[in-house]
């Protein structure tokens, strides 16, 4: 089961204490790929608005648009200042669009954390910038490049990512190890890991009780596959576990690799 840290110092301080309570690990750095696909909408706002009818993604943006310059531009006189925490205090993604769209109009300043205004443009002569994943706005690709002039953004992301692998398969060291790594864990890792740990723990422990009834490998692959899935009742859960030969042929050598069986040709000793 894997568990993934925030940084590689996590990294080393949650795999030292794996070790020193002897539960085996190992560390794991991995560079992932994350890739995001927009579709781009830049023309003056009015334009904009007169071809937004029926797209509900741009239409609402647009409102939000025309709510944030009346209620952050309307009120300010030219020279007026307001701060850069007030301005954006809502986390909204349009009062930064408008922001964007005054300063390159020159009809806004920012410095020291303060924005003053030094023009008053009306709002349908600002040119703006709408940015909406593609997934927003599938349903409307063909009428969105009959009315505007539409551009494809991609981004690709190259992030850096630390996680600790516990090799073990007894269910009280996947307990420990869950406790040790709760303090560290991200939280989502955390919740698979449990759910992961506990799958490996009941199948090892399955493998185990038929390897003392079947001694040749193949039968005792057959019997699993025929149990399959592989079930375990909590108090208000149950958890199953489904496999296929190759995944059980993995699971053997990985617990051979362990100690806790030994397998030679078609024979298998527990």
């Amino acid at each position: 089961m894997r568990f993934e840290v925030l940084s590689k110092e996590d990294m080393n301080a949650l795999s030292r204490e794996l070790s020193r309570a002897g539960i085996m690990n190992r560390k794991v750095e991995e560079v992932s790929h994350e890739t995001a696909h927009y579709i781009l909408i830049r023309g003056r706002y009015g334009e904009i608005f007169k071809n937004a009818e029926e797209i509900e993604p741009v239409e609402e943006i647009l409102q939000n648009l025309g709510k944030a310059y009346d209620k952050l531009i309307m009120p300010l006189g030219l020279g007026e200042e307001i701060s850069e925490e007030e301005f954006l205090s809502e986390l909204e993604v349009e009062r930064l669009i408008l922001l964007t769209a005054l300063i390159e109009a020159n009809a806004a300043e920012e410095n020291n954390g303060r924005i003053k205004l030094l023009k008053k443009p009306k709002l349908e002569d600002l040119i703006i910038e709408l940015r909406f994943p593609v997934e927003e706005l599938e349903e409307y690709l063909d009428i969105l490049e009959e009315k505007f002039d539409v551009k494809m953004l991609s981004e690709v992301s190259m992030v850096k990512n630390y996680y600790v692998d516990v090799l073990e398969v007894d269910r009280e060291l996947i307990e420990q190890a869950l406790e040790v790594a709760e303090e560290y864990a991200t939280e989502e890792s955390y919740v698979e890991a449990m759910f992961i740990g506990i799958a490996r723990s009941i199948l090892a422990e399955t493998i185990l009780n038929l390897a003392e009834k079947y001694r040749r490998k193949d039968e005792l692959i057959k019997a699993l596959l025929e149990g399959e899935p592989v079930a375990v009742e909590g108090e208000n859960e149950r958890i199953y576990v489904y496999f296929d030969e190759d995944a059980i042929e993995s699971f053997l050598k990985e617990l051979q690799s362990l100690g806790y069986i030994k397998v030679k040709g078609n024979r298998i000793w527990a």
